[in-house]
Order: structure tokens, then C-alpha cells, then sequence
């Protein structure tokens, strides 16, 4: 790349110093924005980026939420109730409802007399053994964590790569516009000059009306590439939040210098590693979300009630205090004997997603060294035609002034300077063309081999 570089450096300064001399359209008065900066400004404002930004920043708040989740739980309660007590002794389910009680009534008879009750207790409880399950939860946070920030990383590129393409798309128009403009000025000499000879009755009418016809056509072009350039435009505004007429160009060392590396870290590859990564660590979590748990857990709590051990009821007012103390600490074991069933489920559908992320990253692979290669193609292509495009460019000029400068002699008709001015225009054209297809399919190459926002620093 730095071959070319420089092999085209001086045609292009040369040629891009001609269009500026003749066409006014390439000095701009509104503020000049290099291509780092534009790309800059998108980072900045479109909304697509700031989303996934902020899905990093929950994602990291994940990996917090993920430790926390294994503290100790520790529940306080304070119940004060009224009602009756009498109820009978026997087992229950405990299907949604008004608890019972275990204990029955102390009376033979029913009685539906109103008793008061208050209760306070205090339970703590922690995972003593996970089994591994904590430290899979916090790594599958992480490496959802990872896969935000690839994600982000990747719309970022895209974003820098539509705008890179966008911006030399801009040049090129701009470019072409002022070809454009040479064009309709020289069109308009055509006609000015068989007007006065038509006048005077050196050339026939039939010169005239053709030369009107040349002026309206050019004109016709030119307005044409100045609505595909003011879309363009429009659309870099659109990604960069600046507006349209204050966007300018920076062509005064558009040239890149600089060789870039063959390979470097892909942000459109990373994103596929970066998933893969997440279905992996998904797929310990699973593992390790089916093991038993072993639980410590410990309580104390008081209790108070209006009925008192002799079977007296008092007021309601003595069952307001606390009467009863006791505490109780154990530890549990406890395994869903299903747990098999749904880990060899969960597990299959995780493996099948983890091939899949893999299959993902090889056809990203392939298209980019595809891409790379097409890139160098184009590249070498160009840079043969850019060779040859200024002996052409030279050639078409000079034909055009001689043939003007017979034509204002009377030595040849008008259609023969028609022919001269069409491959002038011709070979100025084709000359923006190539130059735009060495710029593209360069940036095709740097972004194909994670080289894009290197390449995007030499375009100053």
C-alpha cells in the first residue's frame, strides 16, 4: 500500500491542483472536518452507538449484580395479628392461601373467641458450598460483559467503515462536479464562439443549435451530480450529527503515507470470539446450575399470644408482647433428582449454540480474507490505470485546445470539437473514477485486516 502511495501522490496533488485552479467548487468556506474527526462526531451522537455504550455499562453492572447474588440473605420479620385459634392437628400442603397452623386447638369444643399474637424473627441463610456455581455465574457476567463491548467495538467499525466509504464517495463527487462545471464552462465557449461564426455566416446555423444542444446537456449532467453530492452530503450528516452545510473536506493530505500491517485484531472477528465465549461460559453455568447446595442456615425469633399456657384467655392486650424466645441453626443439603433431565436439556440446546457461534466465526473469516483479496485485486488494477490515466489526461487536453483553436479559425466544424471536449471530460472522469476505486478498495483492505482506524489516522 505505501507503493502505491506514493507512486500516486504527486498525479494526484498535480491533478487535484488543476481542478481547484478552474472550479471554484472545491474551495470551501465552511468548516473543514478530517475524516478522524467525522468519525469522531458519529461516535459522539448517533444513537445506535450510545445504545449499545449503554448496554456495555449494564452489562458491567451485571458482573456486580452476579457477586452480590451469593451474599448472605438475612430476613427480619415483625408480624402482629388478631383472629381466632381454632384450629384441628394434621398434616397440609402448602398450596397458595391463608397458612394454618401445625398445632390444633386446646379445646374440645370450637371456639371462635379473638386472639391477639405477636411474632419478630430473624433468619439468616448462605450458600456454604455452591459447587463451583458462584464463579460460573460471575465468568458467564463477564463474558456477557465481553460480548457487549465486542458488540459495540463492531458497530463502531461498521459505522467508521460507512463513513470512511462515504466520505472519499464525497470527494469523488466533488470531484467529478467540478469536471462538471469545466465541462458546462467549456460547452458554453463552444457556443458563445459558433453563435458569433454562425452570425457572421462562416459556419451554418446547424452549428449553433448543436452547441446549444452540447450547453444544455452538460448543464443537465452537472445538475444531476450536484443533487447525488448534496445526498451524499446529507446522508454524512445523518451518521455525524453535523450539519450538512457545515461539513467541509480536508483533501490537502489525503494521500496515505503510512504501510499498515497485513493482520490485526478484527473488531468483526472479535465479536464472533467474543460470542463463542458466551455460549462456552453459558453452557458452565449449566453445569454447575444443576449440582446440589449445600445451605447454612440460622434463626431465633419471639413470640407472644393472648392464650396462655393454662388454657386462660386473657385480653387481647397481654398477647402484644413477647413471651418466647428460641433460635434454631442447621445445615441443608438440597438436589432436584431431576436436575439430570433438565442439565442434559439445557446443555443440548447450549452446545448446538456454541457450534453455531463457531460456524459464525469461520464464515466471517472467509468473507473478510475474500474481501482482502478482492481489495488487492482492485488495488493493483487501479494503481496500473493511474500509471496510465495522466499520459491520457494530458493527451485529451492538448487535443481540445487545438482543435478549439482551429475550430475559432474555421478550419474544422464543430463536431470535431465536440469529440475533443467529450474525451477531455472523458479522461478527467475516468481519472476520479480510478482514483476512488484505489481509495475504496484500500479501505476495503484496511478494514478487511482490522487495519480501519490506522487507516482512517492517515487521512488527515
Amino acid at each position: 500500500m505505501a507503493d502505491s502511495c506514493k507512486s500516486t501522490a504527486g498525479v494526484l496533488a498535480g491533478f487535484i491542483l488543476v481542478l481547484a485552479t478552474a472550479c471554484p467548487i472545491l474551495a470551501q468556506k465552511t468548516p473543514v472536518y478530517s475524516l478522524g474527526a467525522l468519525v469522531d462526531s458519529a461516535r459522539r451522537h448517533l444513537p445506535l452507538l450510545l445504545e449499545k455504550q449503554a448496554l456495555v455499562e449494564s452489562a458491567r453492572a451485571g458482573i456486580t449484580e452476579a457477586k452480590d447474588a451469593f451474599l448472605p440473605q438475612l430476613n427480619v420479620v415483625e408480624e402482629l395479628s388478631v383472629g381466632s385459634a381454632n384450629d384441628l392437628t394434621g398434616p397440609f400442603l402448602p398450596v397458595p392461601g391463608v397458612v394454618h397452623s401445625i398445632a390444633g386447638s386446646i379445646n374440645a369444643a370450637s371456639n371462635y373467641q379473638a386472639v391477639t399474637g405477636n411474632m419478630a424473627s430473624l433468619y439468616g441463610q448462605y450458600d456454604l458450598v455452591t459447587f463451583g456455581l458462584k464463579d460460573a455465574r460471575v465468568a458467564n457476567a463477564r463474558a456477557y460483559a465481553g460480548l457487549t463491548q465486542a458488540d459495540l467495538a463492531k458497530a463502531r467499525y461498521l459505522v467508521s467503515w460507512d463513513i470512511s466509504r462515504l466520505y472519499f464517495n464525497i470527494l469523488s463527487h466533488r470531484y467529478q462536479l467540478a469536471v462538471d462545471q469545466e465541462d458546462v464552462r467549456r460547452h458554453d465557449s463552444m457556443y458563445t464562439i459558433s453563435t458569433a461564426l454562425t452570425g457572421s455566416g462562416v459556419n451554418p446555423g446547424v452549428d449553433s443549435s448543436l452547441a446549444r444542444a452540447g450547453l444544455s446537456r452538460t448543464r443537465v449532467r452537472y445538475n444531476e451530480a450536484l443533487g447525488e453530492l448534496n445526498r451524499l452530503q446529507d446522508q454524512l450528516a445523518y451518521l455525524t450529527g453535523i450539519s450538512n452545510p457545515g461539513i467541509g473536506m480536508d483533501t490537502s493530505t489525503a494521500v496515505p503515507t503510512l504501510a499498515l500491517p497485513e493482520e490485526n485484531l478484527n473488531p468483526l472477528l472479535d465479536y464472533f470470539a467474543k460470542q463463542k465465549q458466551q455460549y462456552d461460559a453459558q453452557e458452565q453455568l449449566a453445569r454447575k446450575s444443576y449440582l446440589p447446595r449445600v445451605v447454612l442456615g440460622a434463626g431465633g425469633w419471639a413470640r407472644g399470644s393472648s392464650i396462655q399456657y393454662s388454657n386462660v384467655y386473657e385480653s387481647p392486650g397481654e398477647g402484644l408482647g413477647y413471651q418466647r424466645l428460641n433460635y434454631l441453626a442447621g445445615v441443608g443439603l438440597t438436589y432436584d433428582l431431576f436436575n439430570g433431565v433438565h442439565r442434559r436439556d439445557r446443555l443440548n440446546v447450549l452446545t448446538q449454540q456454541v457450534q453455531a457461534a463457531d460456524y459464525a466465526m469461520q464464515q466471517q473469516q472467509l468473507s473478510l480474507r475474500n474481501q482482502q483479496v478482492q481489495a488487492d485485486e482492485s488495488i493493483r488494477t487501479a494503481r496500473a490505470n493511474l500509471d496510465e490515466l495522466p499520459a491520457q489526461l494530458q493527451a485529451a487536453t492538448s487535443a481540445y485546445q487545438t482543435k478549439l483553436a482551429q475550430y475559432r479559425a474555421g478550419i474544422i466544424n464543430l463536431v470535431d470539437v465536440l469529440t475533443a471536449a467529450f474525451e477531455l471530460t472523458e479522461a478527467q472522469t475516468g481519472y476520479i473514477q480510478t482514483l476512488n476505486e484505489w481509495y475504496t478498495a484500500s479501505l476495503d483492505k484496511a478494514a478487511a485486516t482490522g487495519n480501519l482506524d490506522l487507516f482512517i489516522q492517515t487521512i488527515k
